[in-house]
């Protein structure tokens, strides 16, 4: 018996190797594929309900200017992989800007308003640092300024992010290969605000009078003049731009771009200084994409998160609008190749935006054709909202910080009247208001959350808000922005939670070589999407 056993063993046993060798080898588990280069583009402020908002203007507007109703999200999604991702930073429900750049630039979680560096406080390497480490070209683009939160969390380290002064030099040293944005006012030294002065002269001619020439610095420091010296070329309009090569510094503006509106409207201007988004995202790819280690590039649509914080739907539908032309170029530019990875994400949601229906102006019942309808009118209960509103908010003409910056307080004093206001609004908006709601975006109140010496709480006055005042931060006569929305909301089918940002998950969109997307299509947090970007590179 024993014995019967022992041959039935053996017999496996032999059954067993000659199995084994028959079967083919098994190969050891293959690598992760690497991205030659990668591309994250970010829509500050740009949550779900900021894309939808693009989503429902290109497929249901009756005039819409996108053909076929095909966004580039329609396109990257399609292609690629998508994702959702957390924002909030350590110990916060709710994100800013640079901590949330921070964390997708290096991983690694950190503190509210702080510049890339981790929770602790420590520097944090960037993948963009990494991307130079690897012998890659680095690139920043945005349409808001170079030195704000977003571009400063990639190539900058800094407690606070209103150190734009230091975060200037960061960049500076950090040698960024190309630089095109807005923020000139960062760059230059005090002395530059004295007409008669060498340097005021000095720029006005390396500018050729294309940018406002005002220092914002508190030295003599002139990063410009440093720049020259690290072998930059420089840009400060379009066609300088267009002949410069290798690194670039391109400073279009003393601060910001203009918004999409006025960018809309002047795009076609031959006469135009100011390069689009678009086109800065052009020059920068062709100018990396000489490098054959690769390259890493971050572009910003900055001012959808400006939009929002206003409450301005209009403005924001246009600021999607630029984003998506951007990305629409980036992908055709991507088309066919093999090396890149493409990230589009959001650092975070701003305004807490949506369509709704409500009791306003309720629909009137109609007939339908359909058998259910036969003996009954259609008569839904409430106002669904009109499509049509969509091609109203296409058609405005100003961003609400242009009414009231440019046009209403640019009146005399004693013209500064609700009439003047209702009549600028009309002019420039589809959303007619009459005097007594513009009385009301008018009035003030002692501030219930004054904090003196605060950047924003100082103002012993500001705009009566009423309900939620306490999340509409930006007071000095920013809010009045934000009350006009209220008074146009129930012909916008628009509702807006707050004038800051939400703690909403945004989407993270992905197209890349092989297996590089993989990572991104599930829940994750920013610091994850960050990390998975730093791998693929």
């Amino acid at each position: 018996m024993n014995i019967r056993k022992t041959t039935v063993g053996a017999g496996l046993v032999a059954s067993s190797l000659m199995l084994a060798a028959c079967a083919p080898m098994q190969s050891a588990p293959k690598a992760p594929e690497k991205a030659k280069n990668v591309i994250m583009i970010i829509g500050d402020g740009m949550g779900p309900q900021q894309i939808g908002l693009l989503l429902a203007y290109a497929k249901q507007a009756p005039n819409s200017v996108i053909a076929n109703g095909t966004t580039a999200f329609d396109r990257i999604a399609a292609n690629g992989n998508m994702g959702i991702s957390m924002t909030h930073a350590n110990n916060n429900l709710v994100v800013d800007s640079a901590a949330s750049a921070t964390q997708l630039a290096t991983g690694q979680l950190a503190g509210a308003e702080m510049i890339g560096a981790d929770k602790d406080g420590n520097s944090a390497e960037s993948i963009l640092e990494k991307a130079k480490k690897l012998g890659k070209s680095t690139g920043l683009v945005s349409d808001t300024r170079i030195t704000h939160a977003t571009p400063a969390g990639f190539g900058a380290h800094q407690s606070h992010r209103s150190r734009e002064n230091e975060i200037a030099v960061d960049l500076l040293n950090n040698n960024v290969d190309v630089m095109l944005s807005g923020g000139l006012r960062y760059w230059i030294p005090e002395s530059a605000n004295d007409e008669q002065s060498a340097a005021r002269q000095e720029l006005e001619a390396l500018s050729e009078g294309s940018v406002r020439i005002k220092s914002k610095r508190k030295d003599n420091r002139n990063l410009i003049a440093e720049a020259q010296q690290k072998d930059y070329n420089l840009a400060f309009n379009r066609s300088q731009m267009a002949q410069a090569d290798g690194k670039i510094l391109g400073l279009f503006a003393y601060s910001a771009l203009p918004n999409a509106i006025t960018e809309n409207q002047t795009k076609n201007d031959p006469g135009r200084t100011i390069p689009t988004l678009k086109e800065m995202s052009e020059k920068a790819i062709g100018s990396l994409s000489q490098n054959e280690e690769g390259f890493f590039l971050m572009i910003e649509a900055g001012q959808i998160d400006w939009a929002g914080h206003y409450n301005d739907t209009g403005t924001m539908l246009h600021e999607m609008l630029r984003l998506n032309e951007t990305l629409n170029y980036v992908l055709d530019w991507a088309e066919g190749r093999d090396d890149t990875l493409i990230v589009v994400t959001a650092d975070h949601e701003t305004g807490g935006f949506g369509f709704s229906y409500s009791a306003n102006d309720l629909p009137h019942g109609r007939d339908l054709p359909g058998n259910v309808f036969k003996e009954q009118q259609f008569k839904p209960a409430f106002n669904f909202g009109d499509v049509a509103t969509l091609d109203t908010l296409y058609e405005q003409k100003s961003s609400y910080g242009d009414i009231f910056y440019s046009q209403f307080d640019a009146l005399e004093n004693d013209q500064k009247t609700p009439a003047n206001l209702a009549r600028i609004v009309n002019a420039e908006t589809g959303f007619d208001i009459t005097e007594a709601q513009a009385a009301r975006v008018l009035a003030t109140e002692d501030n219930p959350f004054y904090t003196k010496g605060h950047q924003y709480l100082s103002s012993k006055t500001v705009p009566k808000m009423d309900v939620n005042g306490a999340f509409f931060v930006y007071q000095t006569d920013d809010n009045r922005q934000n009350l006009l929305a209220r008074e146009v909301a129930e012909q916008q089918n628009v509702v807006w939670a707050t004038g800051s940002h939400t703690n909403t998950p945004v989407l993270v969109f992905t197209q890349g070589p092989g297996d590089t997307t993989a990572p991104f299509g599930k829940v994750l947090h920013h610091t994850e999407v960050g990390q998975q970007a730093i791998d693929a590179l």
